[in-house]
């Protein structure tokens, strides 16, 4: 019965971290830039990141293209704890990649066991069926 609730509730709480995090990133984008740099990437990513997640998390939360969303920030969560988290020794960044693997694992079961409840993928789903229950009405057949 709150199934489709919980599901919305819990694409909500996945996504918020993305899109309060490119909101930040888009900001403060020269510390951003910095941080991308220590990595060893150009620092003009911070812009695009930020707008990334935001519009990542948007469509999560809308449920919008949902399962590839999903595969999408999963990747980008694995690929972030490697890249920027992956000093093991140090207990803060240890968390952060721990964070991020489980961030990834959230969005690997929303890819696997989606409930498109409360979701523009449940509308056009929808609008799919019944556009391919109702006969095809062609204009000026028959008429004559």
């Amino acid at each position: 019965m709150f199934a489709g609730l919980f599901a919305v509730l819990g694409r909500i709480m996945l996504a918020l971290i993305f899109i309060l995090g490119g909101a930040m990133k888009m900001s403060d984008p020269a510390s951003t830039g910095k941080l991308i740099a220590s990595a060893g990437m150009p620092a003009a990513l911070a812009l695009p990141a930020g707008l990334f997640e935001i519009i990542g998390g948007i469509c999560i939360v809308l449920g919008i293209f949902t399962r590839i969303w999903a595969l999408i920030l999963a990747a980008f969560c694995l690929w972030t704890a490697l890249i920027f988290h992956g000093d093991f020794g140090d207990p803060v960044q240890a968390t952060m990649a721990i964070k991020n693997i489980a961030i990834a694992g959230g969005f690997l079961c929303l890819f696997a066991y989606q409930d498109k409840s409360w979701s523009l993928d449940n509308y056009r789903a929808r609008r799919r069926a019944e556009a391919e229950r109702q006969p095809a009405v062609h204009p000026g057949v028959g008429a004559g």
